[in-house]
């Protein structure tokens, strides 16, 4: 373990514990539309009963003025934004996934029909897409014979640092703006470093480090690549001369150029995600150390806000989870042996192009979710069983949970269901589930 290190985020300082194991987290919150359905519960915006905000909003439950006392105001807006947060989560969740696995299945053939499920409810529609991809690449691979190998580089997410110190300080009287401490376990901080950085650089597609990639490249390598690759090499394909046994396909390790989806060390330009051991200036995202502030700082890792109120934790982890940044998986697949060489290569492409998109749910937001869902349930249930024979302010707060806990529960079920689905396609493209 290395030691913790201490980092400021927009004047807070944030304690950073680095650890070996990445983060597996979740999903941008641009573009959310909410839970479906969220909009036709009783009422639709103020509910029945005097709840003053739209439990589907978490910025208007968090202005709202529940006519509460002390510190019960702050626990029932944090408890409520929260599950707003989760809703739009869910929303977001389903239509990713859904939109991942209905491009794998119709690359392989599938038509509107065969996407449409067979009832309506939360998850549905990314369980129905899911099924069909499921469904078409088995018959896709049947067709192909053969053996499907594929190789992934996992999806990276990332979370912003500075919005959970903000948060936590617009969400807890306890907390002072510009003063929470901040910690990221399990992970690495990254971000842009002015200075030196010693760790890794990460420099986005068609870039260059220093004129060229000379690290792990993720993509098309336009230079000598050493590593595996599928496609044209020009120069030995394990160790062998291409001009002879690979005949200008690489199913293996190409040592020379490569003009195909590659995965290994680049001496140029890399198509898509260039990682470099970076000892100074990093033209891109430094993960690691920097000699000067880092800014924008991102948590690979768990992002630990300070002591807060649970509902205050609940409301800020979701909604940072919610706008995490995710670095698409890398995918290499082939089917060896095959009987079937166009059946092969529409596999093989389909699954390249339209995987990784399902492995951010699958392998990078699981984990996440899965504790987003627990923390903004317990919340929910602990704030409404605060405010329990509180007179009449908590009869008006009462309606907001009633409404609240049921968009929850239907939110939690969507998500657990479009992770599941998600894993299902996965497993069947080979990538495990």
């Amino acid at each position: 373990m290395r030691p913790n290190r201490g980092h400021r985020v927009g004047g807070a300082l944030v304690v950073v514990a680095l650890l070996a194991s990445p983060l597996l987290m979740d999903c941008g919150k641009n573009g959310m539309k909410g839970m479906p359905g969220a909009d036709k519960l009783p009422g639709g915006g103020a509910l029945p009963g005097g709840c003053p905000a739209n439990i589907a909003d978490a910025n208007a439950l968090m202005s709202a003025n529940f006519g509460l006392k002390g510190e019960l105001e702050g626990k029932v807006k944090a408890a409520l934004a929260a599950g707003a947060d989760l809703q739009e989560i869910a929303g977001d969740v389903e239509g990713e996934v859904t939109t991942a696995c209905a491009n794998l299945a119709k690359d392989l053939g599938a038509t509107d029909a065969d996407l449409k499920p067979a009832s309506d409810g939360p998850g549905k529609k990314a369980e129905a897409a899911c099924n069909a991809a499921v469904k078409f690449v088995g018959e896709v691979k049947a067709k192909a014979k053969g053996s499907l190998k594929v190789e992934v580089k996992p999806p990276r997410c990332s979370a912003s640092m500075n919005a959970v110190a903000d948060c936590a300080g617009k969400c807890d009287a306890s907390v002072k703006p510009g003063e929470a401490k901040v910690q990221c376990e399990g992970g690495k901080i990254s971000g842009e470093c002015s200075g030196k950085c010693d760790g890794d650089c990460d420099v986005q597609a068609g870039a260059q480090c220093n004129g060229s990639c000379n690290g792990e490249c993720s993509g098309e390598c336009s230079a000598d690549i050493s590593g595996k690759c599928d496609g044209t090499c020009d120069g030995k394909c394990d160790g062998k001369d291409s001009k002879g046994k690979c005949a200008g396909q690489c199913d293996g390790k190409c040592k020379g150029t490569a003009h195909a989806n590659c995965s290994g060390s680049c001496k140029g330009t890399c198509s898509a995600t260039c990682t470099v051991q970076a000892k100074g200036e990093c033209k891109g995202e430094c993960s690691g150390n920097c000699s000067v502030e880092m800014k924008e700082p991102k948590c690979s890792g768990e992002v630990k806000p300070p002591q807060m109120s649970a509902e205050c934790k609940a409301h800020c982890n979701a909604s940072v989870s919610a706008k995490a940044e995710c670095k698409p998986a890398s995918v290499v697949a082939k089917v060896e042996g095959s009987a079937d060489a166009q059946a092969s290569v529409k596999l093989e492409t389909a699954i390249v192009k339209d995987l990784p998109a399902i492995l951010k749910v699958s392998m990078g937001m699981k984990g996440k979710l899965e504790s987003a869902v627990g923390e903004v349930k317990t919340s929910l249930e602990g704030a409404e069983a605060a405010v329990k024979g509180g007179g009449d302010a908590a009869l008006k707060v009462g309606a907001c949970f009633v409404g609240s806990l049921k968009a929850e529960a239907d939110a939690a079920v969507s998500i657990n269901v479009s992770v599941k689905a998600s894993a299902s396609a996965s497993a069947s493209a080979g990538a495990g589930g």
